[in-house]
């Protein structure tokens, strides 16, 4: 009998691993500290005093800026919130484009839609799985107003030549950190990079207040404008004084006081998190090293923080599908504690390329397909290099997160290897 346990042999590890929480009592004393307040927001949408939020918001806000770095922090309800924000911010509207990533979560391409741009996809570099700068420029036209980076998984793009491309064009920047925080390239932190940095604090991520974001710049007017469209603009801008009306319908994309609450806590367990993360995600490279049909990510100057840990597979050296791979490892191991009904966090591929879409594919965000006008490429092929990672490359796991022992991600390469050893009986 095979020793794989895909083929009835004993399975590396049966029993689940730790759920993932990093929640302990210093958040719930910050939590009964907001509750014994009473206050668990103090937003007023009106000009005042309480514009910009209660104690707990500003001091989370200013604590966020001197760990990233950034001279303004702008806090709001999700990423996805402030994703839009950012593009408001920027002066973005009906005929702007704007160029996005096609290998993300959805927001990270519909966020234009909100202001009537439209957007336009890029192909990614093959190695960061970010947007790749000579894909930027093919993408160019006088129409292009921004361009929205998603840092995935953890690791940076090429900021540098993106950056350069921006300035010759005179672009505004926005960083997606949903998945990044604390990683560096070239030894700056992801999110201060560009013009604006957008961060998660959605409940799988690094750090967490359920729902939330934060946002990063260090242009005092757009750190402006953010404010004002995070809380009901169109009611404040006549008494405070601004007559840039641009993009100054506001919305409410508050995050609360107990959300920040919670987030000041969890700001201080960030560092340890992600080096965490590090750490187990190198113990999983070196222990494939030896086995070619496996390629890890090369960093060169930047630092990854491992959301989730990427790998490439190559089916042409092993004689063997990455299908059939994932399904082998994934019979070798056990879900998370809590997470049995999402199986074993081993996964090939992430999200089809998003002009897949309904939406896209039908050219149908508003009423009569405004803001489309039928001339965009969203046909396949049009990122070839994210469609490779979809249907043939690419797979990842989730065992380096901070709530496992070194022993839960030894458990992990163990299921690994075993497959890699024995991957000419998955052939067929």
């Amino acid at each position: 009998m095979s020793k794989l346990a895909l083929f009835g042999g004993e399975k590396t590890r049966s029993h689940p691993f730790p759920a993932y929480n990093t929640m302990g009592e210093a958040e719930t004393e910050a939590v009964l500290r907001v509750m014994k307040s009473g206050v668990l927001s103090r937003y007023q949408g009106s000009w005042g005093e309480d514009f910009l939020g209660g104690p707990e918001v500003l001091a989370f806000e200013k604590e966020w800026s001197t760990h990233f770095g950034s001279k303004h922090t702008v806090a709001v309800n999700s990423n996805s919130s402030g994703l839009q924000l950012a593009l408001g911010a920027c002066g973005v509207g009906y005929g702007d484009e704007v160029i996005v990533t096609p290998y993300s979560i959805c927001v990270s391409a519909t966020a234009p839609l909100v202001w009537n741009a439209t957007p336009v996809f890029a192909d990614i570099d093959p190695n960061t799985l970010g947007l790749s700068a000579d894909s930027i420029r093919r993408c160019l036209s006088p129409r292009t107003k921004a361009i929205l980076v998603v840092h995935l998984f953890g690791c940076p793009a090429d900021m540098d030549e993106i950056l350069t491309l921006a300035r010759e064009h005179k672009l505004h920047v926005i960083e997606d950190c949903a998945q990044c925080p604390d990683a560096t390239y070239k030894g700056k932190k992801a999110g201060t990079l560009g013009d604006i940095g957008v961060f998660s604090l959605n409940y799988h991520k690094h750090i967490h207040t359920g729902e939330g974001g934060m946002c990063t710049t260090n242009d005092d007017a757009l750190a402006r404008k953010m404010q004002l469209i995070r809380n009901h603009a169109e009611a404040v801008v006549g008494p405070m004084g601004e007559t840039e009306l641009t993009n100054m319908i506001g919305y409410n994309f508050r995050l609360t006081e107990l959300q920040a609450a919670i987030g000041r806590v969890q700001l201080t367990k960030l560092a340890g998190e992600v080096a965490t993360r590090q750490k187990y995600a190198k113990a999983v490279i070196d222990a494939l090293e030896p086995y070619d049909f496996i390629q890890s990510q090369k960093l060169h100057d930047r630092t990854h923080a491992y959301y989730t840990h990427p790998l490439l597979f190559d089916a042409n050296r092993c004689g063997v599908s990455r299908e059939r791979f994932v399904e082998a490892v994934r019979a070798e191991l056990a879900p998370f504690a809590g997470l049995e009904h999402e199986g074993v966090p081993v996964n090939q591929a992430y999200v089809k390329p998003l002009y897949h879409l309904p939406l896209f594919q039908k050219r149908m965000a508003y009423k009569d397909g405004f803001p489309f006008t039928g001339k965009e490429k969203y046909e396949a092929g049009t990122s070839p290099v994210a469609e490779e990672m979809h249907s043939r490359r690419l797979w990842s796991h989730k065992f380096a997160i901070g709530s496992l022992s070194e022993d839960d991600v030894q458990d992990a390469i163990r299921g690994f290897r075993k497959v890699c050893e024995h991957i000419k009986e998955l052939r067929v």
